[in-house]
């Protein structure tokens, strides 16, 4: 009879395929995640409903010498410091400075709450040359212009026509050359760019509870808008 040798692995074996299949499940992982990740970077905001010329019922002052351009933002929502990086590009290369307001929504749920909305990212508006920061109580501006996303950036034309609704950012939280930064730099410098608006990225302006009370000029609801 011959010899039957023991196939069996040892046991350093077999800690090295235990060790092995640990690695490849840690690294599946690790590439699953990353690609949720990008995925969520990558994923835009809800559009904006833009008014097509400049809503009567807002309480911001367009100029009538020049453009006027509107960002709304969640102070909390930490993707819109990219947002406000790319704002201050903007301002610095723009050849002739819009009149420009950053519009932070502070919701109804939180009027008791002192300050609330004043946080890094208001300082950060703040310190933008020729950028007027405003605190929009119960999201009433967000409301007017139709804005969803935190981040959401109009421009509108001396005569109130929007020339540009989108974001000023190429993904969340990300800074660096974008289309929408390009686009509004094209509009204030020859009055014409290839697009009219682009995907923002960001949080959502409005919390759930926070709609119920919110109405545009027509008696309609912010959340039909967004249905």
């Amino acid at each position: 009879m011959g010899i039957q040798q023991d196939t069996r692995p040892t046991d350093g074996r077999r800690g090295q395929l235990l060790w092995g299949g640990l690695a490849v499940l840690w690294l599946s992982a690790v590439a699953a995640g990353l690609a949720t990740l990008a995925a969520y970077d990558n994923r835009p905001g809800a559009d904006a409903h833009a008014p097509t010329r400049w809503p009567a019922d807002s309480r911001l002052r367009p100029d009538a010498g020049r453009p006027t351009l509107v960002m709304l933002a969640h102070p909390r929502c930490s993707c819109t410091r990219a947002s406000l990086t790319e704002l201050a590009e903007l301002m610095a290369r723009a050849p002739r400075r819009p009149k420009a307001y950053v519009v932070f929504i502070k919701p109804a749920r939180v009027a008791g709450m002192v300050d609330w909305e004043r946080t890094g990212l208001w300082d950060a508006a703040s310190s933008i040359p020729d950028v007027t920061v405003v605190r929009d109580e119960d999201g009433r501006e967000a409301a007017v212009f139709r804005a969803e996303t935190s981040g959401q950036t109009f421009l509108y034309a001396r005569d109130g026509q929007l020339l540009f609704s989108g974001g000023t950012t190429g993904a969340r939280g990300h800074a660096g050359d974008n289309a929408g930064r390009a686009t509004i730099l094209a509009l204030l410098t020859s009055g014409t760019a290839p697009r009219n608006g682009t995907p923002v990225f960001g949080c959502s302006l409005f919390a759930p509870d926070d709609r119920y009370a919110i109405h545009d000029a027509s008696g309609t609801s912010h959340a039909d808008h967004a249905r």
